[in-house]
């Protein structure tokens, strides 16, 4: 089963940006379509992107649209989330997942790491 490591977390002003590193371990994630979700206290788990395992497509939630980018060195066993003009409502813990199937549904992803805390002032 691969590992996963979040990094990249931590407290920015509206309208910054923050980008998020997701390290895996055990094994490569050239085998793996790879996600990302958020989770803000008191509400569900809400998935915001996910990535084939080419690289070559894409998903993003609405709410990130346009403003969020993931992408993916597989050489490097490494996904990234790029995360820019950062709102109040992005305050969460992200965490990163790796899917042995599909990549446009929280559902499809069955390993998880631990989360990183983004938070955004006002």
């Amino acid at each position: 089963q691969v590992q996963l490591v979040e990094s990249g977390g931590g407290l920015v002003q509206a309208g910054g940006s923050l980008r998020l590193s997701c390290a895996a371990s055990g094994r490569t994630i050239r085998n793996y379509a790879m996600g990302w979700s958020r989770q803000a206290p008191g509400k569900e788990r809400e998935f915001v992107a996910g990535i084939s395992r080419s690289g070559s497509a894409t998903y993003y939630a609405d709410s990130v649209k346009g403003r969020f980018t993931i992408s993916r060195d597989n050489a490097k066993n490494t996904v990234y989330l790029q995360m820019n003009s950062l709102k109040p409502e992005d305050t969460a813990v992200y965490y990163c997942a790796a899917s042995s199937g599909g990549y446009l549904s929280i559902a499809d992803f069955g390993s998880w790491g631990q989360g990183t805390q983004v938070t955004v002032s006002s």
